[in-house]
């Protein structure tokens, strides 16, 4: 059997990051337009880069819950038969035990080298300009995919996608293309699919099973009967 897992902000909020924008449109007190797009990059760096350098601080603070682990769990079960895609940049998946994954919109974790596209782990702040690692030169900037920028792995999740035979929307609106297009695709070629998340999205993208709670819930939950029904 082949899972592919989209997993979203809810999944994290869990384990106390923020998700991506309050009820008043801010995201932590920012414009989206002046912290989450190349404008606001020319515009402002330093406001840019602190406010990153501030998510990177704060996420390694907090730990993965039982629904990164429940996911962790279920690779360790079925291998290379499940790829988890997330639209989160923290780095809870992977400190949870995953390690097929696809990080569509960045990591935290990482740097981009504007001079020479290289992409280097990176724990440290980048408000001080410090050199690329590769390069030397002083350009390098967050590793996140901003607003109007291309995600990452769009091929790979693409061609798993379409071959899945189960398809889960974890803690995600379903709202932000192209990963609110999954489901959709996903059906389109004969999948199962299902949605865990706090509220229902909506309801004009039908799941075969959607269920309503905490992530930390329903995903160690939904894997249990998963591993149950192989055997």
């Amino acid at each position: 059997m082949r899972i592919v897992v989209l997993t979203g902000a809810g999944i994290s909020a869990e384990s106390g990051v923020p998700t991506f924008r309050g009820a008043d449109g801010l995201w932590e007190g920012h414009r989206i337009e002046d912290v989450a797009t190349p404008e606001g990059f020319e515009r402002d760096p330093d406001t840019v880069l602190a406010f990153y350098d501030a998510r990177r601080r704060a996420v390694a603070s907090v730990a993965p819950n039982a629904a990164h682990r429940a996911l962790a769990r279920l690779e360790g079960a079925i291998g290379d038969h499940l790829l988890v895609v997330t639209q989160n940049v923290d780095d809870l998946h992977e400190r949870a035990g995953s390690r097929n994954l696809v990080h569509m919109h960045g990591e935290l974790r990482r740097a981009r080298c504007l001079a020479c596209g290289a992409r280097p782990t990176w724990d440290g702040d980048l408000i001080d300009r410090p050199a690329c690692p590769e390069c030397g030169e002083r350009m390098l900037r967050p590793d996140v995919v901003w607003f109007g920028e291309m995600p990452y792995g769009l091929d790979r999740i693409e061609e798993a996608v379409v071959a899945c035979d189960v398809f889960v929307s974890i803690g995600t609106s379903g709202e932000v293309y192209p990963a609110a297009g999954y489901v959709a695709l996903a059906a389109a070629f004969g999948a199962r699919t299902v949605e865990l998340n706090l509220e229902p999205s909506d309801p004009a993208v039908p799941f075969d099973d959607a269920r309503a709670g905490r992530a930390g819930d329903l995903v160690p939950a939904w894997v249990d009967e998963l591993l149950a029904r192989r055997g």
